[in-house]
């Protein structure tokens, strides 16, 4: 039983930093800017695919990336790409005009279709997510006994259930912060958490960037002396 709970605080750990809900759900207000919080409550989709992405990772992320032959710094490379034009773009969104327009037409029908992407995947659950959980899963193969393979298996998965709950409270009771900041405080934390998804998906680029680099530079024959 301890190293069960050992298991599920090193995954809740792991993966709560980088998913972090609470960041997230400031970016998930301002790309559902003008829709009212009964809409953002439609949204509970988003956790539950927030949950498959993770239990997918954990179990099949591995045998995925093997299958199609993609390593993990690719994975960075690629996700960090679309997180940080996703942060760009949120970062450059015009405030009024967002706010203008999503006032004079419903936003429910474009959210529900954005459940998946963008909201869950790459924004809420993005490929950082999905490199720590893969790295967590490979961890499962060092183990003795089937037992305990369970055992850290049902930690593991708790540890998921604990971070999607999460997400559905932050996510679904964003319109709180909203309403405690006002228009402009909302403006700026949204602006801040844009800008800090955008590093984010540069650091993750870079990230991966450097272990391709890396895996050249060691790849490549010494050169011959002249």
């Amino acid at each position: 039983m301890n190293s069960a709970l050992n298991t599920f605080l090193l995954v809740l750990a792991a993966i709560f930093p980088v998913v972090n809900p609470p960041g997230s759900a400031l970016v998930f207000l301002g790309l559902t800017r003008g829709a009212s919080p009964e809409t953002r409550r439609l949204l509970p989709s988003v956790a539950r695919n927030s949950f498959f992405v993770l239990l997918c990772s954990l179990l099949l992320g591995a045998l995925i990336l093997e299958f199609y032959g993609i390593s993990i710094p690719v994975l960075r490379v690629a996700g960090g790409l679309i997180v940080a034009v996703s942060g760009w773009k949120l970062l450059n969104q015009d405030s009024q005009k967002e706010s203008q327009t999503s006032s004079d037409s419903p936003p429910q029908t474009n959210l529900l279709d954005q459940a998946f992407y963008p909201l869950t995947l790459p924004l809420t659950t993005g490929p950082g997510t999905i490199a720590v959980v893969i790295s967590l899963g490979l961890g499962r193969a060092s183990y003795a006994s089937s037992t305990d393979e369970v055992l850290s298996f049902l930690a593991s998965l708790a540890a998921v259930v604990v971070i999607s709950v999460t997400i559905f409270v932050c996510f679904a009771y964003a319109d709180r912060v909203q309403r405690l900041l006002g228009p402009g405080g909302t403006d700026i934390a949204v602006r801040l958490s844009a800008f800090i998804l955008f590093c984010l998906g540069v650091q993750i680029l870079w990230s991966g960037g450097s272990e391709l680099l890396r895996s050249v530079i060691h790849a490549a024959p010494p050169s011959a002396p002249i």
